[in-house]
């Protein structure tokens, strides 16, 4: 053993320094701490300690907030696509239970309609339709035209010039 620390140390410059601390870090050997720095070692192996992978507070912050971004994003697109589906859904079911209810409405109707005293009602009315001998009589009141139904709305007035005049002209109150 004292020969292989001997061999080391051939061949080579002695240090710049000079130092004893120098050269036994050269050989591998470990140098004697002064009283100072040892009551100090405590302090640096809890910093080493409380060292999470060898990151400083700063960089575990950063790999911390790395993760998270990272979570969000992973789990944004889905969260989304489910709210969207969610309500997609919820309108779905909705029409259908419209649906369910308008042809609840068409089955009276026709139930209503199968009945033969009904359809001739409904053929004189509508389409006035009469029986062969029978004279039909129309009435018209003064205020209506010839074959014009009772509660016709007025046509809307057409419009004068182009849709930008038009748009203009609604804007300004003309």
């Amino acid at each position: 053993m004292a020969g292989r620390g001997a061999d080391r140390g051939r061949g080579r410059s002695a240090p710049a320094r000079g130092s004893t601390r120098v050269r036994r870090f050269q050989l591998g050997l470990r140098a004697p701490r002064p009283a100072a720095q040892e009551s100090a070692q405590p302090a640096a192996q809890k910093k080493t300690r409380g060292a999470l992978f060898g990151l400083s507070t700063t960089r575990r912050a950063a790999v911390l907030a790395t993760v998270v971004c990272a979570l969000a994003l992973s789990v944004a697109v889905p969260l989304r696509t489910y709210l969207t589906q969610r309500s997609e859904v919820a309108a779905q079911e909705q029409r259908q239970a419209e649906l369910r209810s308008q042809v609840e409405d068409l089955e009276r109707r026709k139930a209503a309609l199968a009945d033969p005293a009904r359809t001739e009602v409904e053929a004189r009315k509508r389409l006035r339709y009469v029986k062969p001998g029978e004279t039909p009589y129309m009435v018209e009141l003064p205020n209506q035209g010839p074959g014009q139904p009772p509660s016709a709305p007025a046509a809307p007035a057409a419009p004068s010039g182009p849709w930008y005049q038009d748009l203009w002209g609604s804007v300004n109150g003309q």
